[in-house]
């Protein structure tokens, strides 16, 4: 069951939320707002959209003439309204603000001499008290005051500016864009104070830069982003206390003196705490719980239990808690407060530790006196003020998880989102009001369904537009335009997109806009909604006027800086072109890129081709030769980087020349041992050599051709050619008779092979033509005899004749 239903705050009027928001709009009038920022006149209307127009031409005010600045009955309101409320219910004991004199006089003295500081403390130390007291003695440094600003979840410096600016000057529906912004807030001189502080580096540099005539005191955890070196911020440390105080802070939040025990007790939890002001209220808060209940007990003592009551009849002590309880005592406090005040923590757990405001607690819960459970919670240290609500105390949220706080985290988170979406679709809420519950709507619309969500940011985003508050306003509508995507809802959709376009022209994002404006215009053309249209068109229209506008106002001279470096050096190089004529082909860059080789392949790759070379040419040699010639270009000495560069590449390539050398000789030495077993193996000493045809025309002295390659070689056999009548294959294999055996170098083959009969040469030759000697043949060739058979192919005596002695040389 919804417990939304039936229930009311205790500032507004209906008796419950409606079905939807659509009927929360027909019984009230719609929030029509008109807005003022930059050049644009902005009407917030929750029905069609809002509407953005140019202003009119006599409506805009001076931008030299800055709006009357508030008063000091104005920022003492203004500031009341920026602290916590005053809660329901038993008034919560004021504790003293112990051993924080000395850091106190430090901060209120670096402040009057306009010096920044950064006050850096763990959460729970206190950090929120020390600002009090420094805001009451710095209330008459300042002309303006002092101004107390809020950082939970402040991640850039604009939202900040803003608030500061609205702090000071009485801004009446006008929110500045970013060039008004900053020159009306370099006006402001003002100590301020930022508490839970989570900017830092560049971002915290932008804020500090804007004004200049403020001094701020920072509050921030150990583990927020460090500022700049360039910030020029006083850093004051802030630790716990000692055990004396720690004593003395307990004696006055339980009020009465401790005993021996319980002082005992306390110095274990100081050690177990490091002195955590935080800790000790949360102990304070167990030791009441324990005088109560022991007191109850006491009290019962002398009344007999009746026959149906469960009471024990023998009381028993409540012991002092564990020092594992008293330094984790969520679940434990939690226990012993009231109904209301754990459906309270439920809420906390399920909206990401952002406790309602205590006038929505009534219909959250159900229950007509839950708006006291703040009080209570806050006595216990279970919550702690942040600006003007309260959040789960650090540690808090954990410790209620663990214990089984957050089973009911999603439907708690419905709720909420359901109670908001009719709270803030009401026209009795202001948008101010609304924008100081902006934390508590934003996690009800994370944790809520798509349904609820839509239903939430459709009626949430008109008010913090308005408020302004423009930071939530963007961060609603993205969840609500995810949220309507998801459901299926077209129409919101096409209105998120039209909101985040006109947001997005008012700050000066163009692109973003026309984005927007035009994925809203497609949805609501696919819906015929034909007002809705016309509105995008329009806003559209303004975008394509500020890109043309933005075109001639921007000239290109804005990029002539960056692009000025290089005219300098293009000149002096044109200039030393015509000093040398020889020079105009630059070879030095030749010779750096040669001179450092990175692998052997390209270190040998002159000095050993694939191919075989006749003689070894050192082809790298004339590279050094090239060395003087860019000499002329500089009349004055050349630099002695530039000339052991030129050197180094010479020595560098007279190296690879002299090494391929080297390699190629001895390479082609170590073949000489295996040239004379050559014709021992392929032919046979005493056979007579045949004098080979010669074709008409040709010559005596043209080189033989080569033989026919193996049946098995993986080489094509060579053209065939006719073979002269009466020659045999292997006849002529031999050096005639009286003739030395003239050695034929066999060519280089890839692997070992058996010897051949005749060696392959470079030139193809008929398969019966053996191959020419290297002297000339003798005039008169041998007839061969019939008695020498025909020469095998595959043996390497077939050219023998049977009745011939071999030589000992063949063997």
């Amino acid at each position: 069951m919804d417990r939304t239903q039936g229930q009311t705050g205790q500032d507004e009027q209906p008796a419950g939320p409606p079905a939807g928001a659509g009927a929360a709009r027909t019984q009230a009038p719609a929030r029509v707002v008109t807005l003022t920022t930059g050049e644009f006149t902005l009407t917030v209307n929750p029905v069609d959209g809002s509407e953005i127009e140019p202003q009119r031409p006599g409506a805009r005010q001076d931008p030299d003439r800055l709006p009357a600045k508030r008063d000091a009955a104005a920022r003492a309101a203004r500031d009341a309204a920026a602290r916590p409320p005053v809660l329901p219910g038993p008034p919560v004991p004021a504790l003293p603000l112990l051993e924080r004199a000395e850091e106190r006089e430090r901060l209120v003295r670096l402040l009057g001499r306009g010096r920044s500081v950064r006050l850096t403390g763990p959460a729970g130390s206190g950090r929120s008290a020390l600002l009090d007291a420094v805001a009451e003695a710095c209330a008459d440094l300042a002309p303006d005051g002092v101004v107390r600003l809020g950082g939970h979840g402040q991640q850039q410096p604009a939202e900040l500016l803003h608030t500061l600016y609205a702090t000071v000057y009485e801004t009446r529906d006008e929110r500045p864009d970013r060039t008004e912004l900053l020159a009306r807030v370099r006006e402001i001189g003002a100590i301020v104070l930022l508490d839970d502080l989570e900017l830092g580096g560049p971002a915290l540099d932008e804020l500090l830069r804007a004004t200049p005539e403020c001094a701020y005191l920072l509050a921030a955890t150990p583990d927020t982003k460090a500022p700049s070196d360039d910030s020029h911020l006083e850093e004051v440390f802030l630790g716990g206390l000692g055990r004396a105080e720690c004593v003395r802070l307990l004696e006055a939040a339980t009020g009465r003196a401790l005993t021996e025990e319980e002082t005992a007790w306390a110095a274990d939890l100081r050690f177990a705490s490091e002195g955590l002001a935080l800790r000790f209220v949360q102990a304070a808060a167990l030791l009441r719980q324990r005088d109560e209940l022991n007191r109850t007990s006491a009290g019962d003592e002398d009344e007999e239990p009746g026959v149906f009551e469960e009471r024990p009849r023998d009381p028993r002590h409540v012991p002092l808690p564990t020092l594992a309880q008293a330094a984790a005592p969520a679940e434990l406090l939690a226990s012993r407060v009231s109904e209301s005040a754990r459906a309270a923590l439920r809420i906390a757990c399920a909206l990401g530790g952002e406790l309602p405001h205590h006038t929505h607690l009534p219909a959250l819960v159900g229950d007509t006196h839950a708006d006291t459970a703040v009080a209570e919670l806050v006595g216990c240290g279970l919550i702690t003020p942040v600006g003007p609500r309260y959040r789960l105390a650090e540690g808090v949220a954990r410790q209620l998880e663990e214990a089984g706080y957050g089973e009911s985290a999603a439907e708690e988170a419905r709720t909420a989102a359901r109670h908001y979406a009719w709270w803030t679709g009401h026209a009795s809420v202001t948008p101010e009001r609304v924008a100081s519950e902006a934390d508590a709507v934003l996690a009800a619309l994370a944790g809520a369904d798509v349904v609820a969500a839509v239903l939430l940011a459709r009626t949430a985003a008109p008010a913090f537009a308005a408020a302004p508050h423009w930071e939530a306003w963007e961060r609603v509508l993205r969840s609500g335009a995810e949220a309507a995507r998801k459901a299926g809802e077209v129409a919101e959709q096409a209105y998120f997109h039209h909101e985040l376009g006109v947001l997005a022209l008012c700050e000066g994002r163009l692109d973003r806009a026309r984005a927007e404006l035009e994925a809203s215009i497609g949805l609501r053309g696919a819906l015929a909604d034909k007002r809705g249209t016309v509105a995008g068109r329009r806003a559209l229209a303004l975008v394509t006027d500020r890109e043309a506008l933005g075109v001639e106002v921007s000239p290109p001279l804005r990029l002539a800086p960056p692009a000025a470096p290089p005219v300098p050096v293009a000149k002096p190089a044109a200039a030393l072109a015509p000093a040398a004529s020889e020079a105009v082909t630059q070879l030095t860059p030749v010779i750096g890129r040669a001179a450092p080789p990175t692998t052997l392949s390209q270190v040998f790759a002159d000095a050993f081709p694939q191919a075989p070379l006749p003689a070894p040419a050192p082809a790298p040699a004339p590279l050094p030769a090239p060395l003087p010639a860019p000499l002329p270009r500089h009349p004055g000495p050349e630099p002695a980087g530039r000339r052991k560069t030129v050197l180094l590449a010479a020595a560098g390539a007279l190296t690879v020349v002299a090494l391929g050398t080297v390699v190629g000789l001895s390479l082609a030495s170590g073949e000489d041992p295996e040239q004379p077993a050559a014709p021992a193996v392929s032919s046979t000493p005493d056979a007579p050599a045949a004098v080979p045809p010669q074709a008409p025309g040709n010559s005596g002295n043209d080189p033989a051709p080569a033989p026919p390659s193996e049946p098995g070689s993986s080489t094509a056999p060579p053209p065939q050619t006719p073979r002269p009548p009466g020659a045999e294959p292997g006849a002529g294999s031999g050096p005639g008779p009286g003739q030395a055996p003239h050695p034929t170098p066999p060519p280089r083959t890839p692997g070992p092979e058996l010897p051949q009969p005749t060696p392959p040469a470079p030139k193809p030759t008929p398969p019966t033509t053996p191959p020419a000697p290297t002297t000339p043949p003798a005039p008169t060739p041998p007839e061969p005899t019939p008695s020498e058979p025909p020469t095998p192919p595959v043996t390497s005596t077939a050219a023998q004749s049977p009745t011939t002695p071999q030589s000992p040389t063949a063997i």
